[in-house]
């Protein structure tokens, strides 16, 4: 690619890296709301009489509105034109926030949290989509994807921070109100800064096909987060399933014969893609569940209030930023991608497997802070390549379904992951309690002893997911480096077969 004087690729936008500032900010609203609110959950359960039963439903009802709905997001996306969805987007989230923020009973409260849950799933792809035809240059396409990466990886731990400011010093309402500001900023950037093609207008959505793959993965995500309450052999959870893949299968066989896809198969029969998508679901899994279990062990077993909680994440998201901004930038036109991504999900099993270590009295400085640096430093290795070699040499017309395959991966194995690794723990707690439990004598110490032991376990099989993750994304993902192969955003066929 030619340069000008400046060293400014030629025909660049001199003002994208403001816009990218608008894209990041964006998606640091999507990402963070997933967990911003899970601090404040105690505070809302009083003021709106949850039961205990039916608190998760603040979490869940985001997740699963988002997971499944990111698909049509992304077509939606392809089909309107990406600039258009992402204003649309940006405003009904902002909408549904202060709906939130209001509230006045828990149904309330659910409903606005599946709204913004659906104009995030409308959202996201628009950003990513916008920024993968805003950066072509390969050297700037590295920062970019670092910045967009780091915001991707660090968004959930910054919303533990926020969440936890934000409760202590206002209200648990203002974890809803905050993402108002942050919208109006970004609606107003985006309409200054941001380009964007004409939308495909002659193109149809493919609503059999967003029916099938929006309820298959909205039935597989509702029944792994009902195994928690009800145990995996309930009735309800066996029937979610079983429904969940005969929906996905129909959705599969469906694309195939379909006028307009969803979801072209083609994107997900390319091998480095399918494999990045893999990668990322089972990353986020293990990571998801990291946040679950330190949250409630840093409040509930050592007694953090809920700023010092939200800070003790900081660290995390530091080693986060240093991962994807100073390591995997700087490497990724250098190196292949499992080349990162291996030692990334390595990394994390590690910093999980310092995790499995803990007991009732454990040290913050010892048994806390290197897990955290090390899963940091590995996700921030993972999530830029992911990024980057997920949605490199997209066809312009598939660009907005491939990032919402993406994110969808992400918000469906953060669901999953959540759903599982807490039905493990509290399985295996129960089982704690139930053997070493003699008497009322040291009652309360045997209770915390099975729920931290309840952790460690589940956190045992979150080091064996990352490092399947790793198996994964060495096995799957061959594509080489940047500058070894074909230039990011050439065309692949717009149909196979």
């Amino acid at each position: 690619m030619s340069v000008t004087r400046t060293g400014e690729p030629e025909g660049a936008d001199p003002r994208r890296w403001w816009g990218l500032v608008i894209i990041a900010l964006a998606q640091l609203m999507v990402v963070l709301d997933a967990t911003i609110v899970n601090i404040a959950l105690p505070s809302a359960q009083r003021a709106l009489g949850m039961s205990d039963g039916n608190r998760q439903w603040v979490i869940t009802a985001y997740t699963l509105a988002f997971g499944g709905l990111l698909l049509l997001g992304g077509r939606i996306a392809d089909l309107v034109g990406r600039k258009r969805t992402f204003i649309i987007g940006l405003i009904g989230f902002a909408g549904a926030s202060a709906l939130g923020g209001a509230a006045t009973s828990s149904g309330m409260l659910f409903g606005a949290r599946a709204l913004q849950g659906a104009f995030a799933a409308v959202l996201a792809p628009s950003a990513l989509s916008l920024l993968t035809t805003t950066f072509t240059d390969p050297k700037e396409r590295g920062k970019a994807f670092g910045i967009y990466g780091a915001l991707a990886g660090s968004g959930s731990a910054i919303g533990f921070i926020a969440g936890g400011l934000l409760t202590e010093y206002l209200n648990w309402r203002w974890c809803l109100y905050v993402n108002i500001p942050i919208a109006v900023i970004a609606v107003f950037g985006a309409l200054a800064l941001l380009h964007d093609r004409p939308g495909h207008t002659g193109a149809r959505l493919d609503v059999p096909g967003a029916l099938m793959g929006c309820g298959g993965l909205v039935a597989i995500v509702y029944g792994f987060s009902e195994a928690e309450p009800r145990g995996w052999s309930d009735p309800l959870v066996v029937t979610m399933f079983a429904i969940g893949v005969v929906l996905l299968s129909t959705f599969v066989w469906w694309q195939t014969r379909a006028p307009s896809p969803l979801l072209p198969l083609h994107i997900i029969k390319d091998r480095n893609r399918a494999g990045c998508f893999l990668t990322m679901g089972l990353a986020v899994i293990g990571m998801f569940g990291m946040f679950l279990f330190m949250t409630y062990y840093l409040q509930v077993i050592l007694g953090y209030s809920p700023v010092k909680t939200g800070m003790a994440f900081l660290p995390l998201t530091v080693a986060i930023i240093i991962g994807s901004t100073q390591i995997s930038a700087r490497l990724m036109n250098h190196v292949a991608p499992r080349m990162l991504m291996v030692p990334g999900m390595i990394l994390a099993a590690s910093g999980m497997l310092v995790f499995t270590q803990l007991e009732v009295d454990s040290s913050y400085a010892t048994h806390l802070l290197p897990g955290l640096l090390l899963m940091g430093l590995g996700m921030g290795l993972t999530f830029m390549p992911v990024f980057a070699t997920a949605t490199a040499g997209v066809a312009p017309q598939d660009a907005g379904v491939t990032s919402a395959t993406v994110n969808t991966s992400q918000q469906v194995g953060g669901s999953i992951g959540t759903a599982l690794l807490n039905t493990i723990a509290t399985t295996s707690s129960t089982a704690y309690v139930a053997a070493h439990l003699r008497g009322p004598a040291h009652r309360d110490l045997i209770i915390r002893e099975g729920v931290v032991h309840g952790y460690t376990v589940a956190l045992w099989w979150a080091v064996g997911i990352l490092l399947l993750a790793g198996l994964i994304a060495g096995l799957m993902v061959t594509a080489k480096a940047p500058k070894h192969a074909p230039a990011a955003g050439a065309p692949v066929p717009e149909s196979v077969g």
